[in-house]
């Protein structure tokens, strides 16, 4: 204890004493004056979980209505290593890898369906759209169900390593008449190894977590200290740009969930039209940092966080909640999450900070399941899936693309909470 107390006195004498920031504008720095290096080193634990009651469309007295199928439960638990260093007197430079302990899914029927009333289990069509039997909607004779309704996979690994630069244009710890206004770019590397969602997984036999997707994250956050309170927000938006080896559902044309599997070898169709698209995301991170207990001298201060968000995915064709037990990418629809959350920060010396956050979003309803059917090749503003079969989409489903079969995500929320704990050099 004697020399863990010298080591921990021997870096609070590193550390200056300027004004505190809020949390989310701390910036490592370096070449201070009687500060010649810092560095902030973090490891911390999360897991989140997401919840959501999956709906199929249906006609219903003349009208497209939903009726529920599952519900969706997905759990990821992960450790994250975090580190961030000051090359510069306000300039920063950071990386970050995710270690995946796990990343489990389950499906269960929802309550009011089973095996005699799901369409999915009692289902009739081909993924061209041919009935399986002609009796088969009248009989139930040779239904071939889309996929084990009561299913689980698991999956874990390495998760994706992010680099970024982070930049304060104004500084309120050196200049009080300014607000701290940060700058910064991450890039995530597709580092992950991909996932491939025709290969089965287990409990002993995880599958992989990668969707080889660069992403280029550009943000700008500010905040503003005023008394025991720093309010702040953040802007952000995220460019995914595919990478070496991403994933297409042409990469395993199967007849069993796809409309015309040999349109895949056609010039026509090229892999970046069935291939992952994944979506662009802008948010909007606001709230504010109240101290309840500081100590400038001492470097000690306590803290709770209180925070909103608002963050728009955009369409594409991606791994969402039924890509594992519909087997393939699935065209998504747009949709917004919203939710906020609860923090608290503690730091009993100046050089350790204890950090915690729990926070709950909501997914507002969205298509699960949206390709669309295909295009015009001949240049006759319409698409001939009879006559022109070519113009067919290879990746398309009868079964669950067109209007009044397709899948839903309803009553979608996501429950995060995380710990962490930080050296600051």
């Amino acid at each position: 204890m004697k020399r863990l107390g010298a080591v921990l006195a021997a870096l609070s004498a590193l550390v200056p004493v300027p004004a505190r920031t809020a949390e989310l504008t701390r910036i490592a720095s370096s070449f201070e004056k009687d500060h010649p290096f810092g560095m902030l080193l973090e490891v911390g634990y999360q897991r989140t979980q997401e919840r959501a009651r999956i709906v199929r469309e249906a006609h219903q007295q003349g009208a497209v209505v939903d009726m529920p199928e599952l519900n969706y439960l997905e759990i990821d638990q992960r450790l994250v290593i975090d580190a961030r260093i000051g090359i510069w007197r306000d300039l920063e430079l950071h990386y970050s890898v995710p270690v995946v302990l796990s990343q489990n899914r389950t499906w269960r029927y929802a309550a009011g369906t089973d095996n005699s009333n799901s369409t999915i289990f009692n289902n009739c069509l081909q993924a061209n759209g041919d009935l399986v039997d002609p009796a088969c909607p009248t009989t139930g004779v040779g239904s071939q169900a889309l996929f084990t309704p009561n299913s689980d996979t698991y999956r874990s690994g390495l998760g994706d390593m992010t680099f970024g630069l982070a930049y304060a244009i104004f500084n309120q710890a050196r200049d009080d008449t300014k607000p701290m206004w940060i700058v910064g770019l991450d890039y995530t590397a597709p580092t992950a190894a991909l996932r491939d969602p025709t290969v089965p997984t287990d409990s002993k036999s995880r599958g992989a977590i990668g969707d080889k997707l660069h992403k280029y994250k550009f943000y700008t956050t500010l905040s503003r200290r005023m008394g025991a309170a720093e309010p702040y927000v953040q802007l952000q938006y995220t460019l995914p740009v595919r990478g070496p080896g991403w994933y297409s559902n042409c990469d395993h044309p199967d007849p069993r969930n796809m409309a015309r599997p040999q349109n895949c070898a056609d010039p026509a169709w090229g892999r970046s039209e069935t291939g992952i698209n994944g979506p662009h995301v802008a948010g909007l991170l606001f709230g504010t940092e109240l101290q309840l207990s500081e100590d400038a001298r001492e470097h000690r201060y306590f803290s709770i966080d209180l925070r909103g968000l608002v963050t728009y995915f955009s369409p594409g064709r991606y791994y969402n909640e039924l890509t594992d037990v519909l087997g393939k990418l699935l065209y998504t629809q747009d949709y917004l999450q919203v939710g906020g959350g609860l923090g608290i920060n503690a730091q009993p010396a100046a050089a350790i900070t204890v950090r915690g956050l729990a926070s709950l979003a909501y997914n507002t309803d969205h298509t699960l399941t949206s390709e669309m059917i295909g295009k015009d090749l001949d240049g006759d503003r319409t698409v001939d899936i009879t006559a022109n079969p070519r113009e067919i989409n290879p990746t398309y489903d009868f079964r669950t693309d067109v209007v009044s079969r397709r899948f839903r995500a309803v009553e979608s929320f996501v429950f995060r909470a995380e710990i962490s704990a930080r050296l600051n050099f």
